[in-house]
């Protein structure tokens, strides 16, 4: 046997031992630990970018941390029963300090799991309240920030932190905008007809 033949398989071990023991978390990403001889996920700390060692039996289960944002077509109610089609865009991210706990409690699926129907349920309960009329002239911004309250309540425990909701447009049956939209130009002609008259 050639000198220094046994170093080999020693050298394929610890090169083996050294890539499974490290990990590289990337630009807006945090990881947790999970231990698989201890109590799984390890809630008490968060890792950040970088470079670290993981003892090789453990997993670093690693999750986007910066802002995120998802889209979506909700089919809601208003105030009087009439089926409004609400699109927007809600900006948000993970509560970094607890990321071992939103993983631990709500799965890495909590987007679609959590986040998604809560602000659905906040959409639902906020277009709710107003008639068609109302949520074709009202100011976006009002039911903006209305429905950024009830999300954040509904996930206050949630380990989500929603940063704001975009309305990006407001869909009603055509019959209903149609006479709505008549009704306001009709209102934009008489205020027109009256400044007129006020004028001469």
């Amino acid at each position: 046997v050639p000198k220094g033949a046994f170093l080999i398989p020693v050298a394929v071990f610890l090169l083996v031992f050294v890539v499974k023991s490290t990990e590289t978390i990337g630009p807006g990403e945090a990881g947790v630990i999970f231990e698989r001889f201890g109590e799984g996920i390890n809630t008490e700390k968060t890792y950040g970018e970088g470079f670290h060692i993981v003892a090789p039996w453990n997993e670093m289960i690693v999750q986007k941390v910066r802002q995120q944002s998802i889209s979506d077509q909700m089919n809601v109610l208003s105030v009087n029963g009439l089926e409004v089609r609400v699109d927007g865009t809600v900006w948000f991210k993970p509560d970094y300090k607890n990321l071992g706990k939103l993983i631990k409690t709500k799965g890495k699926n909590y987007i679609s799991d959590i986040l998604d129907p809560a602000i659905n349920a906040a959409a639902r309960s906020v277009v709710g309240r107003y008639t068609p009329e109302q949520l074709y002239s009202s100011k976006r911004d009002v039911i903006e920030q209305e429905i950024l309250k009830v999300a954040q309540e509904e996930l206050k425990d949630q380990y989500i932190v929603v940063e704001r909701v975009l309305v990006e447009d407001v869909q009603l049956p055509t019959t209903i905008r149609d006479a709505i939209e008549r009704k306001l130009k009709q209102e934009q002609e008489s205020l027109e007809y009256q400044f007129r008259i006020e004028k001469a």
